[in-house]
């Protein structure tokens, strides 16, 4: 699969380009050589916005952070009140 095209090709090839996206690719356009877009997949972009969401949120990246170096604790259910 072409996974760059330039402008004109794009012009020309947009359902393959979509179709590529929606493969999980990430498909490059350029104009004259030089990357300037590219094209993903809605589901790809969902998942960068939730990433980047998570990543804002600072009691998130604490909790994560924590989790990573150990110092989460779990409990049963029972111990709910």
């Amino acid at each position: 699969m072409k996974s760059t095209y330039s402008i004109s090709e794009g012009q020309d090839s947009f359902p393959a380009m979509v179709r590529e996206a929606e493969s999980g690719y990430v498909v490059t356009v350029t104009r004259h050589d030089e990357p300037v877009a590219c094209v993903i997949s809605h589901e790809r972009m969902s998942a960068i916005a939730e990433t980047l969401e998570i990543m804002g949120n600072a009691a998130a990246m604490k909790a994560i952070n924590e989790h990573k170096a150990g110092k989460t604790k779990f409990g049963s259910l029972e111990d709910i009140p």
